[in-house]
């Protein structure tokens, strides 16, 4: 007997401040192919431009512009792939 595939499955990622929680979903979400390339290329541009080139994953997620100069999740963010 075969089992129903699941519509979806939501997913949650704790853990302390500045641990990479959000570069961690980012990347996956990279890796699965939810963000293409050419996007990943112009996250990591925009993160050099303000010293932050190793924030091109989290960014992915962190979409605010005070988000992406602290270097820090402010909004929850809710993604489908």
């Amino acid at each position: 007997m075969s089992r129903p595939e699941k519509p979806h499955l939501n997913l949650i990622v704790i853990g302390h401040v500045d641990h990479g929680k959000s570069t961690m979903v980012g990347h996956l979400m990279y890796l699965c192919g939810a963000v293409d390339e050419r996007t990943l290329r112009q996250y990591e541009e925009e993160a050099k431009k303000i010293g932050k080139e190793t924030f091109k994953f989290a960014w992915v997620l962190d979409r605010l512009k005070e988000e992406r100069e602290r270097g820090l999740t402010i909004d929850l963010t809710h993604l489908k792939f």
